[in-house]
C-alpha cells in the first residue's frame, strides 16, 4: 500500500484561548505555513488561526 501524502496539523487561535482546529495538509503542494480567519467560539468572533505542530 502507498503512504498517504497528507499530514495532520493544528490551527491554533491567535486570541490565546487555547481553541484549535485539526486539518489535513499536503506538504508537497503547500510548503508555507497556513493562516486562516476562522470562528473561535470562546471569544465568539472570527480570528486568525496559525499553523502549529500537532503533538
Amino acid at each position: 500500500m502507498a503512504k498517504s501524502n497528507t499530514i495532520l496539523i493544528k490551527l491554533e487561535s491567535t486570541a490565546d484561548t487555547g481553541f484549535f482546529y485539526v486539518i489535513k495538509k499536503n506538504p508537497r503542494k503547500i510548503t508555507h505555513k497556513l493562516e486562516f480567519n476562522k470562528y473561535d467560539p470562546r471569544v465568539r468572533k472570527h480570528v486568525l488561526f496559525k499553523e502549529t505542530k500537532l503533538k
